[in-house]
């Protein structure tokens, strides 16, 4: 929005400090979004050491999934609330069996990475197109989980869907936190992504410990899936930004550190959210600009990201 000139400067400054909140309470929720999927993206590659490239489309399957079950656009199903629960849990064994019957054949990702970085790929191409094949794929729209209300912040709506969406972020942040820190399942995770080798050694199940983490991943995306939806129409491309948000998030937080995920992906949402509104070079066909240059940036200057490890090498 721009101001005309000769305006009282008094509306001005009131205008302007309105729009601004308005930005940032969208940027807020736009970078939950980022967030939650960027600890999905933490988790696999903290278990297994690789990039999963499709987990934007498993999230937008998946939100397919809660879409059907809600009973389509005419509703008349499920709450989208249990609707969401069983998308989630259909989700965990889907990845599962996909990390067990895809993935665990390809062997160590670390030695052969150019065949996972393919077939990562390949599952981003072939989850694109299940909607089409199970459902019409044209413009739908999905039952808010929170709702279309809002409450008044110093003169400017935060909408109750920006409120869930942070709110989401931060129970599965603090779960995961916990899950971490203070259960075996937790400890045999680090184990697995420290070394899985004297993991296995030590009898743990790395085979299971890296399915339950693909599912884990997963099964976030779906709540990231849905919050994206909020109360807009949506199709089978509704994801493809929203996941590289989501990789210059983690890149910016770095891909092993589970808060930087979170740091990471409200940054982004907050920078996306606002900076187009105040730099006419951004926005329109440019409105990815940001996200690749800050990849590019942190990638130059501090490629372990703001919260991550930097990786020693013994030779």
């Amino acid at each position: 929005r721009r101001c005309r000139a000769g305006s009282d400067p008094r509306f001005l400054l009131a205008f302007d400090t309105e729009f601004f909140l308005q930005r940032v309470f969208a940027g807020l929720e736009s970078g939950a979004v980022y967030a939650m999927l960027g600890l999905g993206l933490v988790i696999i590659y903290r278990s297994s050491g690789l990039l999963n490239f499709a987990q934007g489309e498993m999230a937008m399957f998946s939100t397919y999934l809660v879409w059907a079950l809600v009973g389509k656009d005419n509703g008349g199903g499920l709450n989208v609330w249990l609707a969401l629960v069983i998308a989630m849990v259909i989700a965990f064994v889907g990845a599962a069996a996909i990390q067990a019957l895809v993935i665990r054949p390809l062997g160590d990702p670390h030695l052969n990475p150019l065949a996972v970085v393919i077939v990562t790929i390949g599952l981003y191409l072939a989850m694109h197109e299940l909607p089409a094949l199970f459902w019409d794929s044209a413009n739908h729209r999905l039952t808010p989980l929170f709702g279309t209300g809002s409450i008044d912040i110093a003169g400017t709506a935060l909408t109750y869907r920006a409120i869930g969406a942070v709110a989401l972020l931060l129970i599965q942040a603090a779960a995961f936190w916990a899950l971490l820190r203070y259960t075996k399942l937790g400890l045999a995770l680090r184990a697995v992504s420290t070394n899985a080798e004297s993991a296995s050694l030590s009898g743990i199940p790395v085979q299971r410990t890296l399915m339950f983490g693909w599912g884990l991943a997963v099964s976030i995306g779906v709540v990231a899936g849905v919050t994206t939806v909020g109360t807009a129409i949506f199709d089978p491309n509704f994801m493809l930004v929203v996941i590289i948000y989501a990789f210059a998030g983690v890149t910016l937080g770095g891909f092993d550190s589970p808060l930087g995920a979170v740091v990471g992906g409200l940054i982004v949402g907050l920078i996306t959210e606002t900076l187009p509104y105040y730099v006419d070079a951004i926005g329109g066909e440019f409105q990815l600009m940001p996200a690749f240059v800050l990849i590019l940036v942190v990638l130059l200057v501090r490629p372990q990201g703001l919260f991550g490890r930097k990786e020693v090498i013994r030779v």
